[in-house]
């Protein structure tokens, strides 16, 4: 059986999202390393390869790891969780950035992905 718990809708949103292959933690849960999906400066998306015993509407600190090119070291982000979905074997969380303690590098991560995902759009094929 699949939950479904939505605050806001995808098309609410109001800063592009970007792809990212990063390395994620959200303390306080399931342990296991998890996948960033894609982050903006205000929202992220997180996929468990397992179930996560993710709240709703909880905050909790997202530890970033980001891909090995961005050459920018790890960073925590403390983030609200606004959907979840969990079936099968995975959980995928929504979730609202409220705070950056280490705020240059997560900028210069968001600077990085917007950057490689202009260059990929506008390089010949």
């Amino acid at each position: 059986m699949q939950e479904l718990i939505r605050k806001f809708p995808p098309e609410s949103r109001k800063h592009i999202r970007y792809r990212t292959l990063a390395r994620a933690r959200i303390h306080g849960t399931l342990e296991d390393e998890s996948l960033l999906k894609d982050i903006s400066v205000t929202g992220c998306c997180v996929e468990f390869t397992s179930m996560a015993d993710i709240q709703p509407n909880t905050t909790y600190k997202l530890e970033v790891i980001p891909e090995v090119a961005a050459k920018i070291g790890k960073f925590e982000l403390q983030v609200e969780t606004r959907w979840i979905r969990s079936g099968g074997y995975s959980t995928e969380v929504g979730l609202f950035i409220a705070a950056s303690p280490k705020g240059k590098l997560f900028q210069r991560y968001v600077d990085y992905l917007a950057w490689r995902s202009t260059t990929a759009e506008s390089s010949p094929e």
